[in-house]
């Protein structure tokens, strides 16, 4: 049965608070105005003082506004007709194709048990030899994408969800910009990646309170698409903005501030959805890579430093690449060594030399003389960054390993790679 009641205690912005018995935390609620029907949601239980945050603000709203309570959370639509299309946060279509009201199932549940879950094992490739070839995305791994304002994070997410190979991606769109938006949708649509592909879009012009709704309904969504058997992607973009929104809403309920105003939960808030991230024993799996965006460049910033302890390495976008120092797949030693016998070795390889090209363009710029050797390392830094280190570059993990061997080969005598002889004999290239 319904609960309703007919007088609002207080409006503070956009949460209203009403004296109620038997609700729980998270039940959603109409509040009648004389302009409409707006929803509203549970976020703070005080005794029988129940504050809600309504979903379009509290502008229009009166003391003597009727509040009904449904009984249930937040609930969204699941079945293949998900596929292609576009949602709001709230779960309303955004696409002005049909609402979907079937096969209702509830958001923000526990992540899975652990008995279920099996030892990520599998590589997600990508076509982007930074992370095919140096840090391996691995099946189920959750990895957060570190990158600061200005950086084409949401384009290397287009990318990476038009060439993974994996069933299905799920998007989720965090305080977009509209143009942002538009390119992911035309991006998709373009790249013929659309129709395996449903996303969940709250723009910076949409309530806050779906902000919050978007990582949760989308990994809900993932979760039972994996349930099928399904090796899904979720990508999420921006963590910041998610967390920018739990502070706006914990300054309204006026809860003491944390670090920089955060929530004191904010490190459990952010772990109850990458956690979400799994590979089933016996059926498919959810992936999960997250842009977080940082402030001043400030990785010591409260949401990526949280982040940091949650996951499993990250990616660090910077300058348009990503970095090879700084990045990290804590995984990809489960799964590198499957992939092909050189793969580790160039892996090491490749770095430690760039290691040393990076230290010879700090003598360059002091002024020092440069010996043969550093001419050969600015010559290999300068091949390394353009054919492997360029996010336009796009080849699969076989060709990446075979640049990198041609890159070496341009730059170094066998012997000065400090690669085993026996990959040297089997994998260098033959001059004509």
């Amino acid at each position: 049965m319904k609960k309703v009641y007919s007088r609002i205690e207080s409006i503070t912005g956009n949460v209203i608070t009403v004296k109620a018995s038997d609700i729980t935390y998270g039940e959603l609620a109409e509040v009648n105005t004389r302009f409409g029907v707006s929803l509203a949601e549970v976020i703070r239980l005080d005794n029988e003082m129940v504050s809600l945050q309504v979903f379009a603000g509290g502008r229009g709203i009166s003391n003597g506004d009727e509040v009904m309570f449904l009984g249930h959370p937040m609930l969204v639509s699941f079945s293949d007709a998900l596929k292609g299309r576009i949602f709001t946060g709230s779960g309303e279509p955004r696409d002005k194709g049909p609402a979907l009201h079937d096969n209702l199932i509830p958001i923000g549940g526990p992540s899975v048990n652990p008995v279920k879950r099996i030892i990520p094992r599998e590589m997600i490739r990508t076509g982007i030899p930074m992370i095919d070839v140096f840090n391996t995305l691995v099946k189920s791994q959750k990895l957060p994408i570190f990158s600061v304002s200005g950086e084409p994070y949401n384009q290397l997410l287009a990318r990476i969800a038009m060439q993974a190979e994996v069933d299905l991606i799920v998007l989720g769109g965090m305080g977009l910009k509209y143009d942002d938006y538009l390119f992911f949708k035309d991006a998709l649509e373009e790249g013929g990646a659309l129709q395996k592909t449903v996303m969940f879009v709250h723009t910076a012009a949409d309530p806050v309170v779906e902000c919050l709704m978007v990582p949760d309904i989308s990994l809900a969504v993932a979760e039972k698409f994996a349930l099928k058997g399904l090796n899904v992607l979720v990508l999420l973009t921006d963590m910041t903005n998610f967390a920018d929104a739990l502070k706006e809403i914990a300054i309204t309920q006026e809860q003491v501030p944390s670090n920089r105003g955060y929530p004191g939960d904010l490190y459990s808030q952010l772990a109850s959805r990458y956690e979400k991230a799994v590979d089933f024993s016996d059926s498919g799996s959810i992936t999960t890579l997250a842009v977080t965006t940082m402030p001043g460049d400030d990785v010591t910033h409260p949401v990526p430093d949280n982040t940091g302890y949650i996951t499993e390495g990250q990616f660090y976008l910077k300058g348009g690449r990503i970095e090879p120092f700084g990045s990290l797949s804590r995984l990809k030693q489960q799964v590198n060594g499957k992939t092909r016998a050189d793969h580790r070795s160039i892996m090491d390889g490749m770095i430690k030399l760039f290691a040393a090209y990076r230290d010879t363009l700090e003598k360059k710029s002091m002024g020092f003389q440069m010996s043969t050797w550093d001419k050969k390392l600015l010559k290999y830094g300068e091949l390394f960054e353009r054919e492997m280190m360029d996010l336009s570059v796009n080849i699969p993990l076989e060709k990446a390993l075979d640049k990198g061997w041609e890159i070496l080969a341009n730059c170094f005598e066998p012997q000065e790679t400090g690669l085993q002889s026996k990959l040297i004999e089997q994998f260098w290239p033959q001059k004509a």
